[in-house]
């Protein structure tokens, strides 16, 4: 593997906007490296993924991020993206509440759709463990009734682009699933 650089970057414009529009969980396991197909030789963006038949997705407003942390050691000679991603779910439920505890025994693959309509794939290989997760239910009458829940992953690059737009491009590079909403 070369480690040389290829290309510069000049100052973008300011077109670009921070925040989160969805997340699209995939059950750990319903993907293998083998149904993995990549833009051709560019392993940052991932053009279909074969055997996935169900995501779900989960509406977001507000406060919510995902940020990725590299880490290097020079003197061990290695290099992991740890990626943060944190959420808030409005309103409780019996439901909601059976989610989150399926959600912290699991480890799901997580489509993140930025308000800039680009979407990556945290958890690519090892998944994204639930780490923390708080049920608030507020103090005054306008504070949070809900869930906020952050998601860890370590991988050995950041997340993957995923090669569409629009939540019927994910459709596609999902290689048609079903997404559930409810």
């Amino acid at each position: 593997m070369s480690c040389d650089i290829s290309n510069g970057f000049a100052e973008p414009c300011k077109s670009s906007i921070g925040g989160l529009d969805a997340i699209y969980l995939i059950n750990y396991g319903d993907y293998t490296a083998n149904d993995i197909t990549y833009n051709g030789t560019n392993t940052d963006q991932i053009d279909d993924i074969n055997s996935v038949a169900t995501v779900y997705k989960f509406d977001l407003k507000g406060a919510n991020s995902f940020e990725q942390t590299i880490t290097s050691s020079r003197d061990n000679g290695t290099t992991f993206v740890e990626q943060t991603l944190t959420v808030s779910l409005k309103q409780q439920s019996a439901v909601k509440h059976k989610l989150i505890k399926l959600l912290s025994y699991g480890r799901p693959h997580i489509v993140v759709r930025t308000r800039a309509g680009q979407y990556f794939l945290a958890g690519l290989e090892r998944g994204m463990d639930l780490t923390t997760g708080v049920i608030s239910n507020g103090t005054a009458a306008g504070d949070m009734n809900g869930y906020t829940l952050t998601f860890v992953g370590q991988e050995n690059i950041p997340a993957n682009f995923l090669n569409c737009s629009t939540e019927a491009g994910l459709v596609t590079v999902l290689s048609s699933a079903s997404i559930v909403t409810s």
